[in-house]
Order: C-alpha cells, then structure tokens, then sequence
C-alpha cells in the first residue's frame, strides 16, 4: 500500500491512494484521442483531437481494414536537474478505427488544422449479389 501513497507538501494524501488504487478500473486508454464521427450520404468524417502535435509528428496508417491514427513528438533533452514526482503528460498516442477491407488509402482524405485531425473516408458500397442466369437452349 505504501507504494500508492505519493508525498505532496510534505504529506501523504489517502485520496491520492484510492484514486490510483482504482484507475486501472476506470482508465480510459484512448483519452489522448478524442474523437467526433459524423456520417453523412457520401463518407465519414472523423474529428480527432490532437492538441500539442504538429502536423509532421501525426502519422496516418490503413492496413487490414484499419486506419491507425498515431503521433509521436520528437523528445527533447530534458534538464538533468529536473525530477519529476508525477509525469502524465504523454509523448505518443495511437488509436485504430475499423473502415472497412475494400476502401484504399487513395480514398482517404486528412486535414490538420488548428489540434484538430479532420479525416474523411468513403463509405464502403454494399456489393449487390450477381445473378448467374444460366442460359436455356
């Protein structure tokens, strides 16, 4: 239990420790990557939230039906003199949505403006059944 204690002014804070003691529980992985999915007769859009990261550091992936959205910022040296009592702010994100095996990377169209990652894939077509009429002679 000492090990969910963290020192704070001097002071070890309980509720710190059940906080902790309870966020794998409650812990949402894909918190960095918020994300607004509008449908509309053509495509999806996804709205992705990326505040912090420049266009350079955000990479877009689609392999096997997934579209990956992933960025990592370029680590600088950091002041030796420094520690750090408690780092939560992240230097890589990923998260995949799933769009479908027939939609191809030339389809996909992105956009970064101002934190925000616009993405638009096409919807895919339903692929209608053939009919296989055998001819009657």
């Amino acid at each position: 239990m000492k090990n969910y204690l963290q020192k704070r002014n001097n002071n070890y804070d309980l509720f710190d420790a059940f906080d902790d003691f309870f966020r794998p529980v409650f812990y949402d992985e894909n918190r960095d990557l918020r994300t607004n999915i509008k449908e509309t007769d053509a495509n999806y859009e996804l709205e992705v939230e990326m505040p912090g990261y420049s266009k350079d550091e955000i990479k877009l992936a689609l392999e096997n039906g997934y579209l990956t959205v992933s960025a990592s910022k370029t680590s600088k040296e950091e002041d030796k003199s420094k520690h750090y009592v408690r780092k939560e702010i992240s230097e890589s994100c990923s998260r995949s949505y799933y769009v479908g095996e027939d939609v191809s990377k030339e389809d996909i169209k992105a956009k970064y403006e101002n934190g925000m990652l616009t993405v638009s894939v096409p919807k895919s077509q339903p692929k209608l059944p053939q009919s296989h009429y055998i001819d009657i002679e």
